[in-house]
């Protein structure tokens, strides 16, 4: 009875610690870089799309970014995935299992850049729009259409209950959140990236966003807003980090896709 007592007593101890170092640890920036738990710290991330691995895969594939020496998973979220039919959303079979994806970042001692859109382009069908908005012959996307922001809304609405308890400020390994995706290469609709963050908001996602755009002056003016970490697609060398502290010297800016290649159109 007592070795079963001190068993016991070492399994509370070491939950106890656990919480105390994970749960416990707080993700924040200044101007220049980021902190963990008060410590500088350099994401180091690789990218994974759940929709892209089998779900049987994705353990491996999380441990073979950490073997790699990453310490961050990035992955896009494809909203037409999701959602198939107005309204008729899955996040809970196979490879749409997103709380199994981020419970084995999670258990893998990965932290989670969420990259949900609602638009992602990535080399993905309709960029990952769900393909039912174009029922509406004259419908404007990525802009606040009133149409496309109440599928948005909808949307947004349902991802924030699958991804909030799995926030970093609530012990989970999801640090930051992206706004759009390489907005300033499409539009410049300030008002349209800003609702996006208060929907986010009102859903009660408290991590940092971030927005991603090419370093050039005039994308990320038109992709980035204010108070949004500035990701650079992508941050290659000082003159593209020299850019993004022209567009807000107050915010950090990280390479948030770094190309290993580059793809190729048929026929070139």
């Amino acid at each position: 009875m007592k070795l079963r007592l001190w068993n016991l007593t070492l399994i509370l101890l070491i939950l106890t610690s656990y919480y105390a170092n994970v749960c416990g640890q707080k993700f924040t920036y200044d101007k220049d870089q980021f902190f963990l738990d008060g410590k500088p710290f350099q994401i180091i991330s690789g990218e994974i799309h759940p929709a892209r691995v089998p779900a049987e895969y994705w353990r491996h594939r999380v441990q073979m970014a950490k073997a790699m020496g990453c310490n961050t998973i990035a992955a896009y979220i494809f909203w037409n995935y999701h959602e198939t039919a107005p309204g008729k959303f899955d996040f809970t079979t196979g490879n749409k299992n997103l709380s199994k994806f981020l419970d084995i970042c999670q258990e893998e001692g990965m932290l989670v850049l969420f990259r949900p859109g609602p638009y992602v382009c990535a080399e993905w069908d309709f960029g990952g729009l769900p393909p039912y908005l174009l029922k509406i012959p004259d419908i404007k996307v990525r802009c606040m259409d009133p149409r496309y922001m109440k599928a948005v809304e909808k949307y947004l609405t349902k991802m924030s209950a699958v991804v909030k308890p799995y926030l970093f400020t609530n012990g989970g390994p999801v640090i930051m959140v992206q706004i759009e995706n390489e907005y300033g290469s499409y539009g410049n609709d300030k008002n349209y990236l800003e609702e996006l963050r208060k929907i986010w908001i009102k859903n009660g996602i408290n991590v940092p966003f971030y927005t991603a755009d090419g370093p050039t002056a005039y994308m990320l003016e038109a992709g980035n807003i204010d108070g949004c970490i500035i990701g650079l697609d992508s941050g290659s060398n000082e003159k593209d980090f020299e850019q993004a502290k022209k567009r807000n010297p107050n915010v950090p800016a990280f390479s948030s896709e770094t190309y290993p290649g580059w793809l190729t159109h048929w026929g070139e």
